[in-house]
Formats: C-alpha cells, structure tokens, sequence
C-alpha cells in the first residue's frame, strides 16, 4: 500500500471457544476490551443470537463467556482481519496463563 492510499473497510468473522477455566470473568474481559479498543475496527461478540460490543466491559461480561462457550467474533473496518487474529491468540493466551 502506498503512501496516502485507503484501505477499504473488510468484513470478518471466526468462531471462537472460550477455554480458560474461568472464562471470561472481570480481569481478562477487561483485558479483551482494552485489546478490541486499540484496533480501528467495530467489533462484536455474537452469542446466542444476541450481539454483544467488544468495546463495552459490561457487554463482555453480559455475554456470559464461560468455560467451554463458543462465539463469533465479527469485525468490520480495514483492520479487521488483524483484530480478530489478535483477539482469536489473546483468547488462548489465557488459557496457557492459567496453566502456568
């Protein structure tokens, strides 16, 4: 990409296991919402047919991500891949945490 060139809003979307034997209680979905706030994309949280924003702490923790829980993780914007990879690694990264 050149100097001064936009890049066109992308749509993405990847399922997601929540495997952290605590799932995603107060300190790590503060942590999700902090790392969804740095990208320049929307973000959201679809579970159960409801769709929850990844930039709100209270709608993270209203999607009731525990243990074992899967969701779609849904980006819109020209970051949108790269948000969702990194979010997708943080996930998993706290599952390693808790083993170690």
């Amino acid at each position: 990409m050149r100097f001064g060139e936009k890049r066109a809003p992308v749509s993405a979307q990847r399922e997601v296991r929540i495997t952290n034997e605590l799932g995603l209680h107060a300190r790590p979905a503060a942590e999700f919402v902090k790392r969804a706030n740095s990208f320049r994309s929307e973000i959201w949280v679809v579970k159960g047919g409801k769709r929850y924003s990844a930039a709100s702490l209270i709608d993270i923790l209203r999607a009731n991500l525990d243990c074992g829980a899967t969701a779609t993780l849904e980006a819109h914007g020209v970051d949108a891949e790269e948000a969702l990879g990194r979010l997708e690694g943080l996930l998993a990264e706290f599952h390693e945490r808790e083993k170690a």
